[in-house]
C-alpha cells in the first residue's frame, strides 16, 4: 500500500489509498454502454467517481458506476475498454481513487473519432452530429476522458452502435467561461471530466463509411485541403502567382469550409477550371501541381485521344471509368466525400463543337454527351474537379464552357518580366548553388531581354546555354573527347546566353528579326526632308502606342508609288519600336493559298499579337493580299471583309496593338473603304531632285570621288521620278560597269526611267 500521494501524467491527484481488484466482464450491455468502470455497492465508500487503476501495461483513469450484480473486489470493464486499457480477465488491478483539478483538467473541447462498432455491419443513413453531441453530453456528463480512449456511443436515432475514440482534448478553465468566445484559456492536455458545457466535435474516422451531417462535425482533414507546404518556385512554376489566385478564389476557397457549411447554404463546388493559352506557357504544369498541392484523391490524368476507342461504346464507357471512383464515395458518404480530381490534356481533341464531325460514327458528340452528363448531368457530383488543357478553345463546345462545368475560365498568357525572373531563378538556382553559374550572369538582365519567351522557351534558352559551355570543353578531332580538367571549372557565362538567344532559341511570339531585317537590308537612307520628316511622323505613333492608354489600337497607312520604299521604312519603324511582338503580313508568305487559308493566316498573326503586352503588326502591299488587279476589276471581297475587320478590332483589356499599313493603290483602297480604317495617312514620296539622288550615291559611296563630283554637276537642279527602291538597283548596275563608263550609264539609266529635266 502506498504511503505517499502519487500524480499521473496530467495534474490528477492520486490519493495514498489504493486497493486492489479483479478485472471481471460488465455485468449488462446497459452497463457497457456507460464506459465507465463498474464496481460493486460495498465498495463504493472505498473509491472516489474517478479511479486510477494500474496494471503491467500501464496506468488509466475511470469513471466508475455502481451495480449490485458485480461482487465486491472486482471491477467490471466493456470490451472495447479492455482492449484500450489491456486488461484482461481475472487480472489483478491496483485501484487507486483519484480527483480531476476542475481549474486546469475541466474539458472544453472533446473531438471523438467515430466509426461502425461493427464494420461489417454499416449503413449510408446519415447522423447529425448536433443530436449527437447534446446526447453525449446527457449520457456522459462529468466523466473522465483520456486521448486514445475507446468508447461504445449508443445513438438512441440510429440502430447500428459507433464505435469512439478520443482524438483531442482542448482544457477550458471554469472561471474563464463567462468570458468572450477566443479569449477563453485553452489548452490541450492528455486527460480531463466533461461539463454540461463541454463542446462535443465529431470527425469520421479514416477510411470510415459512417456519413456525418450536422454543424458538430469536423471532417478530417477539411481544413488542409490546400497543402500548407506547396511553393510554386520549388515546384517548378514561376510567373503565374495572379492566375493562381484568381484560380484559388473561384475554385477552392468554398472546399475550406465545413460540408455542414456549405450545405446549409445550398453551395454547389466549382466543378471545373479550363486552362487556355499559347504552348509552352505551363498550362499542364499547372495543372499538375494542382493535383500535388490538394489533399485529395489521386489526381487522373488523361490525354484527350486517349479516351477515344474504336469499338462502340468503348469512349463512352472510358468516360463513365473515370467518374466511378467519386460516384461510388458520394453515394457511400455524401457531402463527407473527398475530392477526386481528373486531368484533361488536350481536351479539345474529345470536346469538339457537337455536329462539325462530318462523315465519321459521330463518337465524338456521343463523349462529349457522356462527359457533359457526369459533370452537371441529372445525377451531378459535388465531390468532383475536372481541369482541362488546350491551346485551341474556340474549338471546345460551348455546352462545355458554361457556369457549372468549365466554370472557371483561366488563360495562361506569357509572363511578364517578374514571372520571367522566377521562371530563370528556377531553372538556374541549382547551377549557382553548385557553383557552375558564372558571375556575370544576371537574372533580371536576361528576363529584361527575353520579352515574349514562354516558360518552355526560357528552359530551352538554359539548355542552349548549357549545352554552349560543355560544347566548350570538349574536343572533336577524330573521336570526340571530353577534357575533364576543363569541365571541372566549366561555367555557364553571359556569352552563352547571348550566343543561344541570338542562334538557337527564338521567341514563337516575339519579334519576326529574319523577315524585318529582309526587308530593310540596306538600311534606310535619309536621302531628304520627306524621308525625316516620315520617320519622326512614325516615331511618334510608336510613342502613342507605348504610352497613351487611351488608344490601346493605333494605326498608320504609308501610301505612295511602287518602289518608294514604303515596305522599309514601315519594317524600320516595326523594328525600332523594341515591342516583344512584331509580324509582318505579307502576301509573298500567303502564295498559293485559298481564301479561306489566307483569311485564317491572316486572322491567327492578329491572334497572335493579341497575347503580348506590345505588339506591331506590319500589313504589305494591302492590295496584293486582296487580290486586287485592275483587269475586271476584280479583288477577294472575304479577304477584305476580313481585313476590315481585324484593322478595326479593340485587343484584349491591357494589351496594345499598332498597325502598319503600305499600299501602292491609295484610290483602290478609298474605293473600297479602307482608308477610313487607319488613324494616320503618310505620303510616301520618289526622288525628284538631282540632289537627293547625290545624297544617296554620297551615302552609299558609290564610284570614286572625282566620278561623284562629275555626276553632281551634271545632275545638279535636274528634276527626275524615281524610287529609292529602283535608284538603288540602277545603281549597282551601273557599278558593274567598266571603269569610266558607270557614270554616263547611270545618267542614261535615270532617263529612261524618268526622265532629267530642268
Amino acid at each position: 500500500m502506498c504511503s505517499a500521494k502519487i500524480f499521473c501524467t496530467s495534474s490528477c491527484e492520486i490519493m495514498s489509498v489504493h486497493t486492489e481488484h479483479t478485472v471481471v466482464k460488465c455485468p449488462s450491455d446497459t452497463s457497457s454502454y456507460t464506459n465507465r468502470a463498474i464496481i460493486s455497492s460495498q465498495d463504493k465508500n472505498k473509491l472516489t467517481r474517478h479511479v486510477f487503476v494500474r496494471n503491467s501495461s500501464g496506468s488509466y483513469v475511470f469513471t466508475t458506476e455502481v451495480d449490485h450484480l458485480v461482487k465486491p473486489g472486482t471491477i467490471g470493464f466493456s470490451l472495447p475498454q479492455r482492449k484500450w486499457a489491456r486488461l484482461s480477465i481475472n487480472e489483478k488491478l491496483e485501484v487507486t481513487p483519484c480527483n480531476f483539478n476542475s481549474k486546469t483538467e475541466t474539458i472544453g473541447v472533446l473531438v471523438l473519432e467515430v466509426d461502425f462498432l461493427n464494420k461489417k455491419s454499416t449503413t449510408q443513413e446519415s447522423y447529425d452530429t448536433k443530436k449527437m453531441a447534446v446526447e453525449f453530453n446527457q449520457q456522459f456528463n462529468r466523466q473522465a476522458f483520456t486521448v486514445g480512449q475507446q468508447l461504445v456511443f449508443n445513438f438512441s436515432d440510429q440502430r447500428k452502435m459507433l464505435g469512439l475514440v478520443v482524438k483531442e482534448i482542448e482544457a477550458l478553465d471554469a472561471s474563464s467561461l463567462s468570458l468572450e468566445k477566443g479569449k477563453q484559456k485553452i489548452t490541450k492536455i492528455k486527460m480531463g471530466v466533461s461539463t454540461p458545457n463541454t463542446e462535443i466535435v465529431f470527425e469520421k474516422a479514416p477510411e470510415s463509411s459512417v456519413n456525418l451531417i450536422g454543424s458538430a462535425t469536423r471532417s478530417a482533414g477539411r481544413q488542409s485541403i490546400i497543402n500548407p507546404d506547396w511553393d510554386f518556385q520549388k515546384m517548378g512554376i514561376g510567373g503565374l502567382d495572379k492566375e493562381f489566385s484568381d484560380i484559388f478564389r473561384r475554385a477552392f476557397a468554398s472546399r475550406i469550409f465545413p460540408p455542414d457549411l456549405v450545405e446549409e447554404m445550398g453551395l454547389s463546388h466549382v466543378k471545373g477550371i479550363l486552362l487556355f493559352g499559347p504552348p509552352g506557357t505551363g498550362k499542364t504544369l499547372m495543372a499538375r501541381t494542382i493535383g500535388k498541392m490538394l489533399n485529395a484523391r489521386e489526381p487522373q490524368i488523361v490525354n484527350g485521344p486517349e479516351v477515344l476507342n474504336k469499338f462502340v461504346g468503348e469512349s463512352e464507357a472510358n468516360i463513365r471509368k473515370l467518374f466511378a471512383a467519386a460516384e461510388e464515395e458520394q453515394k457511400r458518404v455524401g457531402i463527407n466525400s473527398g475530392l477526386h480530381i481528373v486531368i484533361f490534356d488536350e481536351i479539345d481533341a474529345i470536346c469538339k463543337q457537337r455536329g462539325t464531325m462530318t462523315g465519321g460514327t459521330g463518337v465524338h458528340d456521343t463523349v462529349v454527351n457522356q462527359l457533359l452528363s457526369k459533370i452537371d448531368g441529372v445525377d451531378q457530383l459535388n465531390n468532383i474537379l475536372l481541369i482541362g488543357m488546350t491551346n485551341r478553345r474556340d474549338l471546345i463546345d460551348e455546352a462545355l464552357l458554361r457556369p457549372g462545368r468549365l466554370e472557371v475560365q483561366m488563360e495562361i498568357g506569357l509572363p511578364d518580366e517578374s514571372g520571367r525572373v522566377q521562371i530563370f531563378e528556377i531553372y538556374v538556382s541549382q547551377m549557382r548553388e553548385s557553383g557552375r553559374l558564372d558571375k556575370d550572369v544576371v537574372v533580371k538582365e536576361l528576363a529584361a531581354e527575353t520579352k515574349n519567351y514562354s516558360g518552355a522557351e526560357i528552359a530551352g534558352l538554359v539548355r542552349a546555354a548549357q549545352s554552349m559551355a560543355m560544347n566548350r570543353v570538349i574536343t572533336a578531332a577524330s573521336k570526340v573527347e571530353v577534357n575533364y580538367e576543363d569541365a571541372k571549372k566549366m561555367q555557364v557565362t553571359r556569352y552563352d546566353f547571348d550566343m543561344a538567344m541570338l542562334n538557337d532559341i527564338k521567341p514563337a511570339f516575339g519579334v519576326s528579326s529574319e523577315s524585318v531585317e529582309r526587308y530593310v537590308m540596306n538600311g534606310i537612307i535619309p536621302w531628304g526632308q520627306p524621308v525625316q520628316d516620315i520617320l519622326e511622323n512614325g516615331k511618334l505613333v510608336l510613342q502613342q502606342t507605348q504610352s497613351s492608354n487611351r488608344t490601346p489600337l493605333v494605326s498608320l497607312l504609308l501610301e505612295g508609288p511602287p518602289g518608294s520604299g514604303k515596305t522599309a521604312l514601315a519594317a524600320s519603324l516595326a523594328a525600332e519600336s523594341g515591342f516583344p511582338f512584331v509580324k509582318v503580313c505579307s502576301p509573298e508568305d500567303m502564295v498559293g493559298f485559298l481564301e479561306g487559308g489566307k483569311c485564317n493566316a491572316i486572322k491567327k498573326i492578329f491572334e497572335d499579337a493579341y497575347k503580348s503586352q506590345l505588339s506591331c503588326v506590319v500589313v504589305d502591299d494591302i492590295e496584293r493580299l486582296i487580290d486586287y488587279v485592275p483587269i475586271g476589276p476584280r479583288f477577294s471581297n472575304l479577304v477584305l471583309q476580313a481585313l476590315l475587320v481585324l484593322l478595326k478590332k479593340t485587343p484584349p483589356k491591357g494589351k496594345k496593338l499598332m498597325i502598319i499599313g503600305t499600299t501602292s493603290q491609295r484610290g483602290v483602297l478609298e474605293e473600297m473603304q479602307m482608308m477610313p480604317v487607319f488613324n494616320t495617312h503618310i505620303h510616301v514620296s520618289n526622288l525628284t531632285q538631282g540632289e537627293q539622288v547625290m545624297t544617296v550615291v554620297n551615302e552609299l559611296k558609290c564610284f570614286t570621288e572625282a566620278e561623284r563630283s562629275s555626276l553632281s554637276k551634271k545632275i545638279a537642279g535636274k528634276k527626275l521620278w524615281v524610287g529609292i527602291k529602283k535608284l538603288l538597283v540602277l545603281l549597282e548596275i551601273a557599278r558593274q560597269t567598266e571603269e569610266g563608263v558607270g557614270i554616263p550609264k547611270l545618267l542614261s539609266l535615270l532617263e529612261e526611267e524618268g526622265g532629267l529635266n530642268q
